[in-house]
């Protein structure tokens, strides 16, 4: 999608709390330092108490949620620490330029690094966060392990464009870098200048999310306050300029620059590597905020950087001759529902009959789990690190109502870190083939970082392509249009990423509509780069004399009817399950001999459920296709896999 799509992200700029989904790691303990009458809010992510990384702010005009990439993986072999800078997020916001000085946020990061208690921390820093973080390594060495630097600002070094026009003056346009003016801010036009600068920081193809998140966040903050803080950072660098400061650094520095930023030039990161005898690394075809767009070789950078300061212990190696390794499948199962859960096992069934000595490990998330140890399989101990995507789903929920595209959109930070779990597993431990039931996370990433591949790659899915809402309107079928066509890119680039792609139905099935304008058709595509596996149900319909023994068994009489009520592996379906229950009364009423069976799945706690005389609440049941078989009539929550099992039998 073109940067200028994204100008229909109009509304006027409030301070509420942001409306960010729940993250994918929550902070282990929440709080604010103070620091010369203003309060700074923190978060800590702990699994150990060392290592630390500061996660520094950057420029007001966003908060702390700008490293929402970064948090979860980093934490789980690190203690973390974020902030919120004076003037965004949970801070407070004093008034005047003195409050915003590199002094001031220097000074903010130290009361931080106090209250939590932490003595050493490697900083990173983003953009404006640059200087701040290398005024506290040369202030106070004993207090800093390491610094990174993202795109860092502060260096006398800028794009020509933006030395047009002054931000401190009135002008007279209201075009491109025009939009950087203080009067414009104030005077009505901020919303229009965060169009544009997000639009500007975000220009890669396919950013919508990030140009969407960010101008959500500035939103959040006022115009003036942005005023301060832009007087504050030219009244710092007046008087103490960024070269002085580089040169009193002594500790290791690494420096991340996008080769194509267009907020600020790759010379000025080569320019503070030199300085302080740095690392440099370009992500060529990058922009300024690589942490967002390529949060996987970010990450794995900076865990490397920690690693090199702090050196974990070596352990004994052992490698083993590739004649003696046991055959090993590592399975990816989607937690969304149930469906994937009981095809899932009943391939895996199929796979043992084929291959009886496959070893097969499951990287999988509740419920899933719970499936897959009733039925005795071997759940991947590292699935415990795994974020919850279907907590997500059901927090998108409203009154069963679900937007499923916008809640896999607002689902990044999970994939993210879902997918470094993944991909831990895979460099620590040899596996020979991964199947990845609608593991999105896997797919996507692979293909946005294909040299962490080393294994052959199953994908399977029961459906392909997004399409919009109606009442999402246009700027809803360009969001969809874009994604299509960001997994058509990848797949035309990287086809051999996918040893296989497997549709789990059959072409008909496929709905016969364009991934967008320009773009092919979702059915014809479809055929030419799947291949069709039918429907996976995992048993065998039975036929009448079958059912009636079924029923029997399942101490139903001839007479009675038999309403089963369940909505699948989430709690999305928590709403229907009360409107059925309340249903119950009137429905006997009229069909006396009506009795009820109400599944809740293993996300829905049954004794939340009112009681209703002729009704059985269950919880989880992983025999459920057998109860189908047996109802006369099914009130589902439509997945896919519990309508074939429907149709089946």
């Amino acid at each position: 999608m073109a940067a200028e799509q994204m100008d229909e992200l109009g509304g006027p700029f409030d301070r509420r709390e942001s409306t960010d989904p729940r993250p994918a790691r929550p902070p282990d303990r929440s709080g604010f330092a103070e620091q010369d009458g203003v309060r700074i809010a923190y978060d800590v992510y702990a699994s150990t108490t060392e290592p630390t990384i500061l996660l520094m702010p950057t420029w007001s005009i966003v908060h702390s949620r700008v490293w929402k990439m970064q948090v979860a993986t980093l934490a789980r072999r690190f203690r973390v620490v974020t902030f919120d800078g004076r003037g965004s997020g949970r801070s407070d916001r004093p008034m005047g330029a003195s409050s915003y000085t590199p002094a001031e946020y220097a000074a903010d990061a130290l009361a931080v690094m106090d209250e939590v208690g932490v003595d050493t921390a490697i900083l990173v820093s983003f953009s404006m966060g640059a200087p701040w973080a290398l005024q506290v390594a040369a202030d106070h060495p004993d207090r800093v392990d390491g610094l990174v630097a993202i795109a860092a600002a502060g260096m006398e070094i800028v794009h020509p464009e933006r030395m047009t026009h002054r931000w401190d003056v009135r002008l007279d346009t209201t075009e491109g870098w025009a939009k950087y003016n203080r009067y414009h801010w104030v005077e009505g036009g901020w919303d229009d200048f965060l169009q544009f600068f997000f639009n500007t920081m975000f220009y890669e193809p396919h950013s919508t999310k990030p140009i969407e998140d960010a101008i959500g966040w500035g939103r959040q903050v006022a115009p003036e306050t942005i005023v301060d803080t832009i007087a504050g950072a030219l009244e710092g660098a007046r008087q103490r300029p960024l070269e002085e400061i580089c040169g009193r650094v002594r500790c290791p520095v690494l420096v991340i620059e996008g080769s194509d930023d267009r907020i600020r030039p790759t010379a000025a990161g080569e320019r503070l590597a030199e300085l302080t005898g740095g690392q440099l690394c370009v992500v060529e075809g990058g922009g300024h905020a690589p942490q967002v767009r390529d949060p996987v070789f970010v990450n794995r950078l900076l865990q490397e950087f920690t690693d090199r300061i702090h050196p974990m212990p070596k352990s004994p190696r052992t490698w083993v001759r590739a004649r003696r390794r046991p055959k090993k499948a590592l399975y990816l199962s989607s937690p969304i529902g149930l469906g994937h859960a009981r095809r899932d096992l009943a391939i895996v069934q199929e796979l043992r009959q084929h291959h009886p000595d496959l070893q097969i490990d499951w990287l999988a998330q509740h419920p899933v789990t719970r499936v897959l140890g009733d039925a005795g399989e071997s759940v991947h101990p590292a699935s415990a690190w795994l974020a919850n995507e279907s907590a997500h789903i059901e927090d998108e929920c409203a009154d069963h109502d679900l937007h499923a595209f916008q809640a896999i959109r607002r689902m990044d930070e999970i994939l993210v870190n879902n997918f470094h779990v993944f991909n831990d597993v895979v460099t620590d431990e040899h596996y020979d083939l991964v199947i990845g039931d609608e593991a999105w996370d896997v797919d996507y990433f692979l293909h946005e970082n294909p040299e962490l591949k080393r294994f052959a790659f199953a994908w399977m899915t029961d459906f392909v392509g997004w399409l919009p809402m109606p009442e999402g309107g246009d700027p809803e079928a360009r969001l969809t249009a874009d994604y299509n066509a960001e997994m058509l890119e990848q797949r035309a680039r990287y086809r051999r990423l996918r040893d296989r792609s497997i549709f789990v139905g059959n072409p008909e099935d496929i709905v016969d509509d364009s991934f967008g304008p320009g773009l092919p058709s979702i059915r014809e595509w479809t055929e030419h780069n799947f291949d069709f596996a039918g429907y996976v149900t995992g048993f065998e319909p039975p036929d009448e004399q079958e059912r009636a023994l079924l029923r029997s068994h399942l101490g139903y009489r001839e007479t009675d009817l038999v309403c089963l009520v369940t909505v699948g592996g989430s709690g999305v379906g928590a709403p229907l399950l009360e409107r059925v229950l309340d249903a119950v009364p009137l429905a006997r009423q009229l069909v006396p001999e009506l009795h009820f069976l109400v599944v809740c799945g293993p996300r829905i706690d049954p004794a939340s459920l009112p009681r209703r005389r002729g009704v059985k609440i269950r919880g989880y049941l992983p025999d459920l296709y057998r109860h189908l078989a047996a109802c006369d009539l099914a009130v589902v929550q439509g997945g896919l896999t519990t309508c074939m099992e429907l149709t089946a039998s």
